[in-house]
């Protein structure tokens, strides 16, 4: 029983604040393996942890070049967890 309240919980609160991977298909790709714009890495070879780094760095405003604007504007709306949890699901 406490493991299907712990899986409804956690669905519960994925569903309210996962970030949305349909708004980086558009510019990376549904699998990520597209420069976003030719100006981009391609985020499905980066490891995990640099994912998150440069999203919560996007964030923060402290990663990027030429597209900084763009991508602070795509994940300011998510939590630095929110962000480390999708990293996640992306990358190697």
């Amino acid at each position: 029983m406490k493991k299907i309240v712990l899986a409804l919980f956690v669905s519960t609160i994925a569903l309210m604040g996962a970030v949305e991977p349909k708004a980086c298909a558009a510019c990376h790709n549904a699998d990520f393996k597209k420069s976003a714009l030719g100006k981009s890495k391609i985020v499905s070879d980066l490891k995990h942890e640099e994912i998150a780094t440069a999203l919560k760095g996007y964030k923060a405003g402290t990663y990027g070049g030429v597209m900084k604007a763009v991508m602070k504007g795509q994940v300011a709306k998510y939590s630095d967890a929110e962000l480390e949890a999708f990293a996640q699901t992306i990358g190697k």
